[in-house]
C-alpha cells in the first residue's frame, strides 16, 4: 500500500509541479514584454528583471489553485490511460481512498500557498513595486505613475514610493483648513522613520496667505505622523497582495474608523478560502477522470481543466465586486463558487462504481 500511495502521489505531484512551472514560463515572457515598454531612465532591463523576479511569488500563489486542478486531470489522466487506475480498482482501492491518496500532494501545494501568501508575496511585491517607482522617477514631485494618496485629518498625503524598511521617496503633502481651503503644501525628496517620528530630507514648502505665498526650504525637518512603517506597508499595497493576518487587521481599524472596508474583507476571505477552493477544484478534477474524463485524450483533459478554471475565476470575479456593490456579505461571494464546485465533484464521485 506504501508503495501504491508513493507512486500516485509521486506522479499527480510530478504533474502539478510541470504545469505550474510552464504556466508560471509562460506568465513571466508576457511580464517581460510588458515591462520592457516601459524602459526609460533609471529603469533598465535589469531593473526590469529584478521586478519580475521579485514579484514572482505572487505569480506563484495566484496560479496553485488552477495548476492544481490541471495537473491532477493530466496526473490522474496518464494513470487512466495506461489502466492502472483500472488496477487500483481491482487491488481493492475504493474511489474514496484513491482520492485521499491524490488529495495528499495537494496539500504540499496548499500549505506553499499559505507561506507564500502570509510571509513572502507582502514583502517582495512591495520591494518590486517600490524599486519601480523609485527607478521610473520616485525622486519627481507628485509622480502620479506609481503612487499612493492618504488623507490623515485636514492633510492628504501622496507618496512617490513606500520602501518596507520605513523609507519614503517623493512625500507631497497638502494640508487644508476648515473651510477647505489649502493653506500648506510641501515636497520632501525623501523620510526615514526615527524613533516615531519621520525625518524629512530636501524639504520645499510654500504657506498659503491672505497676503500671498512663503516658500521655505529645510535641509532636514521632522514630521510627527501616526503614520507608522508597519500601516505604510499594509496601505502601499492593493488588498490581494496583502496577507490574511494584515487584511483582517486593516479591515478592523477601517471599520473602527468608520470607513469603507469591503474591498478588504473580500480579499481576506479570497485568501482564507483559498485552500477550500483548490480541494474543490481537485474533487472536480478527480471526478472528471472517473466520469466523462475517462476515455478521453490529454489534450482535452488539459482542455477542460483550463476552461473550468476559467469558469471557476469569472464566476469570483463577478461575484466579488457584485457584493461590493449590491451589500451581501464578501464571504458568500467567494463561498458560493467553492460550495458549487464541491457539490459537482461530490456528485460525480457519488456516481461512480
Amino acid at each position: 500500500m506504501r508503495k501504491i500511495s508513493r507512486y500516485v502521489g509521486r506522479t499527480v505531484f510530478s504533474a502539478i509541479a510541470l504545469v505550474l512551472v510552464v504556466v508560471l514560463s509562460l506568465d513571466l515572457i508576457g511580464a517581460f514584454i510588458d515591462e520592457v515598454a516601459d524602459l526609460r531612465g533609471d529603469y533598465t532591463v535589469f531593473e526590469a528583471l529584478m521586478y519580475i523576479i521579485l514579484t514572482t511569488p505572487g505569480r506563484i500563489y495566484e496560479y496553485l489553485p488552477y495548476a492544481s486542478l490541471i495537473g491532477c486531470l493530466a496526473g490522474l489522466g496518464l494513470l487512466a490511460s495506461s489502466s492502472e487506475l483500472v488496477v487500483l480498482r481491482a487491488a481493492g482501492l475504493s474511489v474514496a481512498r484513491i482520492t485521499w491518496l491524490v488529495l495528499r500532494p495537494v496539500f504540499l501545494f496548499i500549505v506553499l500557498g499559505l507561506a507564500l501568501g502570509e510571509f513572502v508575496t507582502p514583502y517582495t511585491d512591495q520591494v518590486a513595486e517600490s524599486r519601480r517607482a523609485v527607478a521610473l522617477g520616485g525622486q519627481r514631485a507628485l509622480n502620479t505613475e506609481r503612487g499612493l494618496w492618504h488623507r490623515e485629518g485636514d492633510e492628504f498625503l501622496y507618496f512617490n514610493a513606500v520602501q518596507p524598511n520605513g523609507v519614503l521617496h517623493g512625500i507631497t503633502r497638502y494640508q487644508f483648513d476648515d473651510q477647505r481651503r489649502l493653506r500648506v503644501s510641501s515636497y520632501a525628496e525623501q523620510a526615514t522613520f526615527q524613533q516615531g517620528y519621520w525625518q524629512e530630507e530636501d524639504v520645499a514648502e510654500t504657506r498659503f496667505t491672505e497676503e500671498g505665498t512663503e516658500t521655505s526650504a529645510f535641509a532636514l525637518r521632522r514630521w510627527k505622523t501616526d503614520l507608522t512603517p508597519a500601516l505604510l506597508n499594509i496601505i502601499a499595497l492593493p488588498p490581494g497582495a496583502l496577507s490574511i493576518r494584515n487584511l483582517a487587521y486593516y479591515s478592523d481599524y477601517l471599520a473602527e474608523q468608520r470607513l469603507e472596508n469591503s474591498e478588504y474583507r473580500l480579499a481576506f476571505w479570497e485568501k482564507a478560502l483559498q485552500p477550500l477552493a483548490t480541494i474543490s477544484l481537485v474533487l472536480v478534477a478527480i471526478s472528471f477522470i472517473f466520469g466523462p474524463l475517462r476515455e478521453v485524450t490529454m489534450g482535452q483533459r488539459i482542455f477542460t481543466g483550463v476552461v473550468f478554471g476559467i469558469a471557476f475565476r469569472l464566476t469570483q470575479s463577478l461575484l466579488g465586486p457584485s457584493s461590493l456593490v449590491f451589500g451581501f456579505p464578501p464571504v458568500l461571494a467567494v463561498l458560493v463558487p467553492i460550495l458549487v464546485c464541491a457539490a459537482l465533484g461530490f456528485f460525480l464521485l457519488s456516481r461512480t462504481r
